[in-house]
């Protein structure tokens, strides 16, 4: 697959640990394809997703897809979590990044272009939280960029 957005993630497979390193791990094509039928109707997911998922879909250093072992199961657990919140999106979305402390989640809307931006979706109301998702950065790649240079400096990914 040619690399157009995540480029940056692919220049840099590894995070460098202290007592061990933490390389990226890709899942398949057909894993991918399934994927897209199964939370985008069978219509392509936007090329950055793709990237991240052929790059890193299993493990990826700056995303914490919690204790679950594959995509799907992190979407559906992300789903039934929104289910017993009482949660809706509407439109079809993808789940990046999500917290083991179960109390928000990162993804992204697979209607806004190759590159589209990423949200957070809170699942519980907090008085100083309006809305329950807003935005965090303007495109995927800019998510991956940055918690790459946060690892580079040392810090922590999230």
């Amino acid at each position: 697959m040619e690399i157009t957005y995540l480029q940056y993630l692919r220049d840099n497979p590894v995070k460098q640990g202290l007592t061990k390193d933490f390389s990226i791990e890709s899942i398949s094509l057909q894993e991918i394809e399934q994927l897209e039928v199964m939370y985008n109707n069978g219509n392509p997911f936007p090329k950055a997703l793709k990237e991240l998922l052929f790059l890193a879909g299993n493990f990826c250093y700056v995303l914490d897809y919690g204790i679950w072992d594959t995509q799907q199961e992190l979407q559906d657990a992300v789903r039934e979590k929104m289910a017993d919140e009482n949660r809706i999106i509407s439109r079809p979305f993808y789940v990046i990044d999500t917290y083991n402390s179960g109390d928000h989640f990162i993804f992204i809307y697979l209607d806004e272009g190759d590159n589209p931006p990423t949200f957070v979706g809170h699942y519980r109301d907090r008085d100083d939280r309006p809305n329950w998702i807003t935005p965090i950065t303007p495109t995927l790649s800019k998510l991956i960029n940055d918690g790459i240079d946060r690892v580079k400096q040392g810090r922590n990914p999230f």
